[in-house]
């Protein structure tokens, strides 16, 4: 199943990250392009991992503001690398089913493939995290219970979003469901499109 296998390079992922555990660590796939979709689904989680730790750091009260802002443009350049890997996944999934032919009725997803693949990256570094919250000495028998119980949901929610993925997959590849791809189109890194940027020109 794809989904078993997304969900282990993604804890490999996490796993790799917190032995250094710094932003600033230098960063190296352990899959080489030949094994293309565990490539782009190593980099992807290892985008989601440095961002979920930027969005820690930039969240403390006594931030400098000069380095505040200069971690703000290092948040926009990874959702643009998290933006640009969905699409590259989809992008693989797009020629992996090209030869399918839909049947008729097909119907089309709420979501690609990829952006689901997204959300199950993201799930991963919140299993992780919460696990950490729920096993922590430190913490008081309260929090880490309460913990306990989100990461019951959470694991929960890893099962049914890896469910989803692997029947959206499955469907596609049917006929029983195609996929577009939608390029995000974002605007406010464009010099035309974000009128502040235009203005400077």
């Amino acid at each position: 199943m794809f989904s078993v296998k997304a969900n282990k390079i993604f804890q490999e992922v996490i796993s790799k990250y917190h032995v250094i555990n710094t932003v600033d660590q230098p960063f190296k796939n352990a899959y080489d392009d030949s094994n293309l979709l565990e490539h782009l689904l190593y980099r992807k989680c290892w985008i989601d991992t440095v961002q979920w730790h930027y969005e820690d750091i930039i969240r403390d009260p006594l931030i400098d503001p000069v380095g505040a802002l200069k971690l703000k443009r290092q948040i926009d350049a990874s959702n643009q690398d998290r933006t640009d890997m969905v699409e590259y996944i989809d992008s693989y999934f797009l020629e992996k089913f090209k030869n399918v032919t839909p049947k008729k009725g097909a119907t089309i997803n709420t979501e690609s493939p990829a952006w689901g693949i997204d959300r199950l990256s993201i799930l991963a570094l919140k299993v992780y995290h919460m696990e950490e919250e729920a096993t922590r000495k430190d913490a008081s028998n309260s929090h880490r219970e309460a913990c306990q119980k989100k990461l019951d949901i959470l694991l929960e929610q890893r099962v049914d979003l890896s469910t989803a993925i692997d029947t959206l997959l499955s469907d596609i590849e049917k006929g029983e469901k195609y996929m577009k791809v939608y390029k995000q189109m974002k605007m406010y890194n464009d010099d035309e499109l974000n009128p502040v940027l235009r203005g400077q020109k």
